[in-house]
Order: structure tokens, then C-alpha cells, then sequence
């Protein structure tokens, strides 16, 4: 979460490579990020904890410093950074990331819009490189990647020890370059490779359609802030058409703004209903979201179809509309995404990403790593994909004919 001057707005991103760098959960303004600067508290004395003897670091410090072969030539600002992320590392969180100043300058660069990439999110889990959703209209998408799809090799690295930091800088790249991923599926027997051409990404955010002449069909690819138009629009001709029931499609949506779910999650709430609540643990207050919008959405039957690529804002919507109105869930567990960071300006440019909450559905659940579990489970195969069918939507449709 980002924090500064002005209202919050939470974001939450796993790691997005199609923006040609890597995002997390975290909050902004509503114009430019919001940063805390370090400076404000970096003379707090805050005392050696108990046990911890950092004279230990120092001392090796001194050593490497004395009696390296090549000490003539150590390079002592990249020694700093390495013992910070070490220390980050150690906590087992991929979410709370330490980032020196070209990784920082990147991550700037790709929240304020500038995007080459490959167009899909990345995470960690059980400690294996996933792909967590190739993003609509993106390279990642074309080449046939899906949620879940474990990475095992990227070009001639292996991923099974890398930091999300490494992996993002291994995949991104300029426009027109090549990266080969090595891919484990798990219904597949053995790695494929998957070439892939980076590109400039272009995320759409929603596109809807009417089936069966009386079911609206709304894919919501991505909580970017257009998101908010885009559906408003799409509601307003909804209102406006023949529509008597919903189908809102949260695959592979990996998230976005917190602001864009709370007002989504306004068209089918009633106004000052709890969306999400933050926990920031024993020491800290909740910070409660509410609805605010017109509830016009409400009366309508509704499925939401999800998978293992939706994520964070997607299980933030999906779960407020779930504990509040009983609508069901149909497709496969959700990713399970719910902390939130908060990233702090370090001297020299560079930064650090710590989570400092946990998000919570509005009965209190909690999905970190758990995710959102389905009414209706329906797997899509292998053959599903090759053939281009979709017994998930088919099951959504039989469902919602009855309600």
C-alpha cells in the first residue's frame, strides 16, 4: 500500500509483467502515488531487539572488506542493497519486496503508463513461480499461457529460487525482443517451451455482450481506472435493454484500484453495505469500505465465474457480493490474494514494498492463500482450451436460467 498526503485508494496487482515490470497490492492517490518518504522517520531509534547482535553483520562486513581477493573492486552500495534484500527475503513474504533505485524507477515508470511487456501477472505460491492470469489482447495470452501455469525455466535461469524481483527482470523487456518460458501444466507430463515476443500492452478493461437474448455477459478483464466508465456504460445500457439476469466474468482478472471494486460493487449494493474491510492487527485500526452507489444492478440474478487467475480486486468484488446476496461462484478457486503493501522512498531512489494488512470479506474471511472457494466447481481441460470451449460460461448459463 502507498501512502501519503490525500484519500487512499488501494491497488492490488500480483506482479505485472504486462506492464513490462511487476506490481503488488498497494495504495495511491488519485492522481500520482502516494509515497511516504523515509526521511521523516529514518533517525527513530528503534533498539536492537532482543537476541538480534548486529554487530554479527559488521563484523562480516569487515571481513569481506579485508581479506576478499578482489576487495579492491567491491562495488560497497551493491553490498547494502544485497544485505536489505536478504533481509526482506528472509521473511518469506513476496509481497514485501526491497527495490534499489533502477527496479524503483521502473516500478514509477509502469504505474504512470508507460508499458512493454508480455502481458500477464506473476506470483509466488507454495514456493513455485505461477502464472496467475495472461492479461486479454497481450502476447502471453496469444502464445496459449493459462492460470496456474507453473514457470520453470525462464531462457537458460531456473525459476525455482528467484524472487519476483528476479523473474520480472528476467521476463520483461523492449518491444519486439524474445524471452522463452519453460511451462508445467499440471494435467501435462513434462515441461513446453512457449517463445514469446514482447510488445507494447494495450489492457482492455471490459467488454459485454447480450446471449440468449435476455443475459447480459459482462467480462471485466482488469480494475484499471477506465473501468469505472466502461461499466457505468455498460450498466446504463443494461438498465436500458431487455436484460433480465447477469453474468459478470472475473477469469483471469488479476486485479486493480480498490476504489474501481468498491464503486462496481455499488451498482449491485445498497449504499454504506461493507465491500472490504483492512486489518492492520492487533496494534492497528480496521479501515472499513462501504458501498456508495445506487444499488441499480441489485435486483437482477447474478453469477459470478471466477478462477485460479482472479485475484485480489476481483476476490475483493466477488466476495462482497457473495457474503451480502448468497450469488453463487462458478469455475474454480480464486488465486487468493489478501494483503496489502505499502511502499516507502528510501535515500538514494530507492525503495521498499512491506505489507503492512490484510484485507477481509465483509463476514471476515480471510483468503490470503486460500482464496475464494466455488459453488459450482467446473475445470476447464486441456481440451477445452485447444477446442475453444467453455463448459464453465455453458454451466453459468444453465444456472442462471433457473434463478
Amino acid at each position: 500500500m502507498i501512502k501519503g498526503t490525500g484519500k487512499l485508494v488501494t491497488l492490488f496487482f500480483i506482479a505485472a509483467l504486462a506492464l513490462g515490470a511487476y506490481f503488488y497490492g498497494f495504495s495511491i492517490g488519485k492522481s500520482e502515488a502516494r509515497i511516504v518518504p523515509i526521511e521523516g522517520v529514518q533517525n527513530i531509534q528503534v533498539g536492537q531487539p532482543e537476541g538480534a547482535d548486529f554487530s554479527l553483520f559488521w563484523d562480516a562486513w569487515a571481513i569481506i572488506q579485508e581479506k576478499h581477493a578482489n576487495k579492491d573492486s567491491l562495488d560497497y552500495q551493491n553490498m547494502i542493497f544485497g544485505a536489505i534484500s536478504g533481509m526482506v527475503n528472509s521473511l518469506g513474504d513476496p509481497y514485501t519486496v526491497f527495490m534499489d533505485p533502477e527496479e524503483s524507477k521502473q516500478f514509477q515508470d509502469n504505474i504512470s503508463g508507460s508499458f512493454e511487456g508480455v502481458g500477464m501477472e506473476i506470483g509466488i505460491r507454495n514456493r513455485q513461480l505461477q502464472v496467475i492470469s495472461p492479461l486479454e489482447g497481450t502476447p502471453a495470452k496469444a502464445a496459449g499461457l493459462r492460470p496456474g501455469d507453473i514457470i520453470i525455466q525462464i531462457d537458460d535461469t531456473f525459476a525455482r529460487n528467484l524472487s519476483l524481483n528476479e523473474a520480472v527482470s528476467l521476463i520483461r523487456g523492449p518491444k519486439g525482443t524474445e524471452v522463452i518460458l519453460s511451462i508445467l501444466h499440471e494435467d501435462w507430463s513434462e515441461t513446453k517451451d512457449f517463445p514469446i515476443v514482447r510488445d507494447v500492452i494495450k489492457i482492455s478493461s471490459l467488454k459485454w455482450e447480450i446471449l440468449e437474448d435476455d443475459i447480459a455477459y459482462i467480462q471485466l478483464f482488469h480494475f484499471s481506472e477506465p473501468a469505472i466508465r466502461a461499466f457505468k456504460e455498460a450498466a446504463n445500457k443494461i438498465l436500458a435493454s431487455s436484460v433480465e439476469r447477469i453474468i459478470l466474468d472475473l477469469r483471469g482478472n488479476p486485479g486493480g484500484f480498490l476504489e474501481v471494486s468498491v464503486d462496481i460493487a455499488g451498482w449491485f449494493l445498497t449504499k454504506d453495505q461493507v465491500v472490504v474491510t483492512e486489518d492492520f492487527g492487533v496494534e492497528g485500526e480496521e479501515v472499513i469500505y462501504k458501498a456508495r452507489g445506487n444499488g441499480r444492478l441489485g435486483d437482477y440474478p447474478l453469477i459470478i465465474l471466477m478462477n485460479q487467475g482472479s485475484a485480489s480486486a476481483s476476490e475483493i468484488l466477488a466476495g462482497a457480493l457473495r457474503d451480502h446476496k448468497g450469488v453463487k461462484l462458478v469455475g474454480e478457486k480464486s488465486f487468493g490474494k489478501g494483503s496489502v503493501q505499502e511502499l516507502q522512498n528510501l535515500p538514494g531512489d530507492s525503495s521498499l514494498k512491506v505489507t503492512v494488512a490484510n484485507w477481509l470479506t465483509p463476514n471476515g474471511d480471510h483468503i490470503s492463500d486460500v482464496g475464494l472457494e466455488v459453488d459450482v466447481e467446473v475445470e476447464m481441460t486441456a481440451e477445452d482450451f485447444d477446442n475453444e470451449l467453455d463448459p464453465q460460461l455453458d454451466k453459468a448459463l444453465e444456472l442462471i436460467r433457473d434463478l
